[in-house]
């Protein structure tokens, strides 16, 4: 149970429904990377948009509701009112495909980073329901019932279309329109959204945004079409660490940088990009600055283990055990291996002056 703050704003974080913040505005899904189609989902139930659409819904909806349950419907302590409902995003821990394989998964949004970008958006809880075997053969009737209408005391939901719940995942955004409708509960149900996307042969085409997608194309090092699918800069978030600073003694001083362990890294190789560095005091991201980062094991010193080292173009200063925020903006070229220190502190020399190229007039 967490209540994480920053600049005044708040996010609820509990994995324990009975400790939950209710009633609930609640969005439903895994919102790995928190990405533009994640967002247009998490919009209909933040404090803005409720004020918005409420009239509506009070206005319209109850007949729709009838509708579409074609039965009796009853009130409950969901149902629509004047009162405060807190914008939560519901999620599960573990992630699904981690409890039926076993195995750890790579995250674009480890929980940290997660929980930051839901509080930028406004949302005002988290709550990440345990994926056990009681969870996941819970029927789809049952899962509204107890968990979303009981516990959570559901007033609204919003889903993305291709959302899917209950024991084997049988439950469609459909079946969960019906079954939320007989406590009067309106369903939002988001259509995906795509992105055009130029291919190799220069023709379009629509391609739906999503996390698998996005971690693909990361892959690749592409990340300008990475960001656009993301709707923000790819980051890398961490605290500085000691070194074996080989950087300081060819004139490229570099920042260690140690980030969680379950986070997704895209390409190995050197890439442009924005720093924000943390202030401790007022826990917000204050000082900005360009740089070059290169990901990978550096191969021309021998190196064993993966490293994320950063050089701050044109600064000066002391980092270590200082919090960082590294955007990465442009994958420059991929790590190699050269045949000794002078050749590699050209190279960076190199790397310096393309990235300041594609800054451009940012320096």
């Amino acid at each position: 149970m967490l209540n994480l703050s920053q600049n005044g704003c708040s996010v609820w974080v509990t994995s324990s429904t009975e400790l939950a913040l209710t009633p609930t505005c609640l969005a439903l899904g895994k919102f790995d990377g928190v990405h533009r189609g994640h967002k247009r989902v998490i919009e209909p139930i933040l404090p803005t948009s409720q004020n918005k659409i409420r009239g509506e819904w009070q206005s319209g909806r109850e007949k729709e509701i009838s509708d579409i349950s074609g039965e009796g419907s009853f009130t409950s302590n969901s149902s629509l009112s004047s009162s405060h409902t807190y914008s939560t995003v519901v999620t599960f821990n573990p992630h699904p495909q981690e409890y039926f394989t076993g195995k750890p998964r790579a995250w674009l949004t480890p929980m940290e980073e997660k929980i930051e970008e839901l509080r930028s958006l406004g949302v005002e809880q988290l709550v990440m329901l345990p994926f056990d075997k009681i969870l996941c053969t819970l029927s789809p009737e049952d899962f509204v019932q107890r968990i979303l209408v009981e516990q959570l005391q559901a007033a609204r939901i919003s889903v993305g279309e291709d959302f899917r719940f209950g024991s084997q995942r049988r439950g469609t955004v459909q079946d969960l329109q019906r079954i939320a409708a007989r406590y009067n509960i309106p369903v939002n149900i988001v259509s995906l959204e795509t992105q055009e996307y130029t291919q190799m042969d220069d023709s379009n085409r629509k391609e739906r945004i999503s996390t698998s997608l996005i971690r693909e194309v990361l892959a690749t090092g592409d990340m300008e079409r990475a960001n656009e699918l993301l709707g923000r800069p790819y980051a890398l978030v961490g605290k500085v660490v000691t070194g074996e600073q080989i950087g300081r003694t060819i004139g490229f001083p570099t920042a260690n940088l140690q980030i969680p362990k379950d986070k997704f890294l895209p390409r190995k190789g050197v890439y442009a990009v924005r720093v924000s560095i943390l202030n401790d005091i007022s826990n917000k991201y204050e000082f900005h600055c360009l740089g070059v980062m290169n990901i990978g094991s550096r191969p021309t010193v021998n190196g064993a283990n993966l490293s994320l080292e950063v050089h701050l173009l044109d600064w000066a200063g002391d980092l270590y055990e200082r919090t960082l925020r590294v955007r990465l903006e442009k994958f420059l070229r991929p790590e190699q291996k050269f045949s000794g220190l002078e050749a590699l502190k050209n190279q960076i020399q190199q790397d310096c002056v393309n990235a300041k190229i594609f800054f451009g007039s940012e320096l």
